[in-house]
């Protein structure tokens, strides 16, 4: 295969050579790969054509020599009737003739015949003398060695060239992608509820700066959402607020009612009410960040034992290995997030709720259908308890749960156990 031949073949390999690009490297050393390719292929092609042209100019130049010499030799010849040998290699019915141009010079044609591949690079020419054939041969170590030494050369220069390139795109690529790393990372800071988060613009964007557009995209989209759920969240505590005074007349009213099965009903949903709407006050204040803990440093399994007495639940208090460590903590707020906890597994599990401490870790467990694989995947939403076999409810407890556990630095972890029910586990900061 020729080296034009194989410059063509490159050529055509070249686009699935640059889909090849392994899929796991970075958006820089893709466009540096891709670049680098690109400017292989162009050094490959260009190399290649330089290489034929350089090696038909050495041909032509062997080609004319070889021919005056035969012309030299021929004269000599045909005046002394001898091959003159003093300074080239003459003969009459050489031997090592190539079949080809033995049969050429026998039709009555002056050739030559060039071999600059074989183990003895020469160049030969002939033409006929009578029923003979005259010929001269002219070794081609020289020019192949010089043909080999300008591959070298071009070898050389193209790898640096393909290097440089790949520099070179790896610096350009650099700033994309530390723009794009920069937009990812404040959309994850967005996604965890940080709505504040900007990417800020490095350029004013335009159709000819993508990067910028996108920037600017992002930060108009988490602007848009903040004001959204601002909103909500104003909403939600106003109208929460403004129903504080209107249900506790309705409460004082409740209370003044004669004894009765309807009283009792009025009373009943009037604390449910009341319940809701300083559960929705709770949740609004964690979803505005205005609280702050006052963290303690308390005994594990004590302050456990405390919480269960003072709640008033009927469950059953375990304690597992190293259950008396020592947490930080704020009291108030780890008992609120066990009440829920508590609250939920009674209210939508089954029977025996089981409450274990281990290390800094408090396991709350019951004994029925388990958590809907939607909490699992998506964590609670608000207003929606998931299947209708796990109770009715507003669906805030685990939301405020979660809020409240968030605010003391504690992590809340959801699952189903492996023999079945609801399993809960908040793990503490350590003392």
């Amino acid at each position: 295969m020729t080296p034009s031949t194989r410059a063509w073949s490159f050529v055509r390999e070249a686009p699935r050579r640059l889909r090849a690009v392994p899929q796991g490297l970075s958006l820089r050393w893709k466009i540096a790969v891709v670049l680098a390719g690109g400017c292989a292929l162009v050094a490959f092609a260009i190399g290649a054509l330089m290489h034929e042209a350089r090696a038909a100019q050495l041909v032509a130049t062997v080609r004319e020599s070889a021919t005056m010499q035969l012309a030299r030799v021929r004269q000599v010849y045909e005046l002394t009737g001898q091959v003159d040998r003093s300074d080239i290699d003459a003969a009459v019915d050489d031997r090592r003739m190539p079949a080809e141009l033995r049969k050429s010079a026998l039709a009555g044609r002056r050739s030559t015949f060039v071999d600059l591949d074989g183990p003895d690079p020469a160049v030969w020419a002939a033409r006929p003398i009578g029923d003979q054939v005259l010929s001269v041969r002219r070794p081609l170590v020289a020019e192949r060695a010089e043909l080999r030494e300008f591959d070298r050369e071009l070898i050389c220069w193209g790898a640096l060239v393909v290097a440089l390139a790949a520099l070179g795109g790896a610096g350009l690529a650099s700033r994309l992608s530390r723009e794009l790393r920069t937009a990812a990372a404040i959309a994850r800071r967005i996604s965890r509820g940080e709505l504040d988060a900007r990417i800020g613009q490095s350029a004013a964007p335009s159709a000819r700066n993508e990067v910028a557009e996108l920037a600017c995209a992002v930060d108009t989209m988490a602007a848009s959402l903040q004001r959204r759920l601002e909103a909500e969240q104003r909403f939600t505590a106003d109208v929460a607020h403004e129903l504080r005074t209107p249900l506790t007349g309705l409460h004082t009213a409740a209370e003044l009612l004669p004894p009765s099965r309807p009283t009792e009903l009025v009373r009943d949903r009037v604390a449910a009410l009341r319940t809701l709407t300083e559960d929705l006050l709770e949740v609004a204040r964690l979803d505005a960040r205005v609280e702050r803990p006052d963290l303690e440093v308390r005994a594990l399994g004590r302050l456990m034992e405390g919480i269960l007495r003072r709640c008033g639940f009927a469950v059953e208090l375990a304690e597992g290995e190293g259950g008396g460590a020592l947490v930080r903590t704020d009291p108030r707020r780890l008992e609120r997030i066990v009440a829920n906890l508590v609250a939920n597994a009674r209210r939508h599990g089954a029977e025996p709720v089981e409450v274990t401490v281990s290390g800094t870790a408090v396991t709350i467990r019951d004994h029925g259908v388990g958590f809907p694989e939607r909490v699992l995947r998506d964590g609670p939403s608000r207003f929606v308890t998931g299947v209708t076999s796990r109770g009715q409810g507003t669906g805030l407890g685990l939301t405020i749960a979660l809020g409240q556990a968030e605010v003391i630095g504690a992590r809340v972890a959801l699952r189903n156990a492996s023999g079945g029910g609801a399993e809960a586990t908040v793990t503490l900061p350590e003392a």
